[in-house]
Parts: structure tokens; C-alpha cells; sequence
């Protein structure tokens, strides 16, 4: 009786694991063919790359000023994205390389996420400008916008000739920002053609207004602030929105307070 029912036992067993393998093979060769019918999904970069490719909306592109990032760049995009541009916000190692390097390396970005942008327009902070002029001078854009620049070292800076010595050697791009005749930030010719307005800080102690003029430049105006948060300000925005649009700032900086 017993070995009957051992017997039983593993013809039962037997029987259930039949059915699970074939249960299993089933469902295996619906999931494979299921498999073979759905495409992988795109990855974010070519998700990205459709959607810029019928996004119609005007790119301006951000530059961050030496041993900055782009968060620095942040409260100024959220601005103009809510104007209706599509912002690229462009992070590089501005202690690393030269201006050349990282003006071939945002014309390589920028070209990147152009996509259907009617016009390209840039607005840089500090060395982030002279990385545009360097990018303006190797490879512009095809559908080249309209550039700001904020406290800009287009002369050189005297806090360069000072820092230099010391710093030069953590931050290289810091040495041809000096005021020298022969320096990168003197020496870089605009293109014609190209709209550039230029916004100066008052109270600028890094670069002074004096050393922000450059020639070739379609406007200039002076706003009563300081170096380094130069982009967050109220009265910035409003001018850079207003160059952005008609190539020009009004004749003097608006009434508002500028926090």
C-alpha cells in the first residue's frame, strides 16, 4: 500500500512538473514575441534631440563666469524661459583649459541642441564672454542671434594682473584676462554682424565699467550693481529681454530697484 502510494505520488509530481514547464515555455514564447514586436524606448538624449527638433521657439544659451557653475546662471533662466525661450544652460570647467578650448566646446554644444531654433542667442557673465567671443570667432552658430554680456572683461581686468601670479596656475584662463595688449581678452576681434549689448555693474569691483566697452559692441549701459550677482538682478532681466527683441536697451536702465 505504501509503495502504491510513493508510486502515486511521483507520477503526480511528474505531471504537475510537465505542466509547469510547459505553462512556463508558453509563456516565455508569448513574452519573446511580445518582446520582438515593442521598440526599447528612446533614451532621454534622443528623446530630448525629437522634441528640440520641432520645438520652434528662439535658444538662448547661457555662460557662466570663471569658478562658477551653471546654478549660478539659474534664477536668469527660469526668467526667460517664462519670456518663451528655450534656455541651454552651458556648464564648463572654467578652471581648466584655455578660452580657445572652451570656446570650441560650446560651439560643439551649442550646435548639439540647436535644433529647429529659428536664432541662437547667448548671454555670458564674466569670463563666460570672452568664452563667447573666442566660440563668435571660431565657429558661430549658422543662425547667429544676439549677445549680452555681463560685466564683461573685454579690455582685461585689473584684478587679473593682480591675481594672475597666484592664481594662474589653478585657473589658467585667469591669464588672458589680464589688461596686457597681447592678452586673449584684448585681442579677440567681434565679427560683423553680430549684435552685442553690454551690461556693466556701477559697483563692479572685479571689472571695472572702464575695462566692459568693447568695440563693435551695438549698446552699452551701466546698472548700479556689483560682480558677482549681476545676472539675478530685476533691472538685468528686463534689459536683456529688451535687447534679446530689438537689439537695443533703452536709453537709460529701468527704475526698478534690482534685488
Amino acid at each position: 500500500m505504501t509503495t502504491m502510494l510513493r508510486g502515486g505520488r511521483r507520477m503526480l509530481g511528474r505531471r504537475a512538473r510537465t505542466l509547469c514547464a510547459a505553462g512556463l515555455g508558453v509563456l516565455l514564447g508569448v513574452s519573446a514575441s511580445a518582446a520582438a514586436q515593442v521598440s526599447p524606448p528612446p533614451s532621454g538624449v534622443e528623446a530630448r534631440a525629437a522634441a528640440e527638433a520641432k520645438d520652434t521657439r528662439e535658444l538662448v544659451v547661457l555662460v557662466h563666469g570663471m569658478g562658477r557653475s551653471p546654478a549660478s546662471m539659474w534664477l536668469l533662466a527660469r526668467r526667460l524661459e517664462a519670456d518663451g525661450y528655450r534656455v541651454l544652460n552651458f556648464g564648463y570647467p572654467s578652471t581648466r583649459g584655455t578660452v580657445a578650448e572652451l570656446g570650441a566646446r560650446l560651439a560643439r554644444r551649442a550646435g548639439q541642441r540647436t535644433g529647429a531654433a529659428p536664432r541662437v542667442h547667448f548671454i555670458g557673465h564674466s569670463l563666460g564672454t570672452v568664452v563667447i567671443r573666442s566660440m563668435l570667432a571660431q565657429d558661430p552658430p549658422e543662425r547667429m542671434g544676439r549677445v549680452v554680456m555681463l560685466a564683461p572683461p573685454n579690455q582685461g581686468a585689473s584684478a587679473a594682473d593682480r591675481w594672475a601670479p597666484h592664481l594662474g596656475s589653478m585657473m589658467p584662463a585667469i591669464r588672458e584676462l589680464r589688461t596686457t595688449p597681447e592678452s586673449t581678452a584684448r585681442t579677440l576681434v567681434l565679427p560683423e554682424g553680430v549684435d552685442v549689448g553690454i551690461i556693466a555693474g556701477a559697483r563692479d569691483r572685479k571689472v571695472r565699467v572702464a575695462e566692459t566697452y568693447l568695440p563693435g559692441a551695438r549698446d552699452h549701459v551701466v546698472v548700479n550693481g556689483f560682480h558677482s550677482f549681476l545676472m539675478n538682478r530685476t533691472d538685468v532681466h528686463l534689459l536683456i529681454a529688451r535687447f534679446l527683441r530689438n537689439g537695443r536697451f533703452s536709453t537709460a536702465a529701468p527704475s526698478a530697484s534690482g534685488r
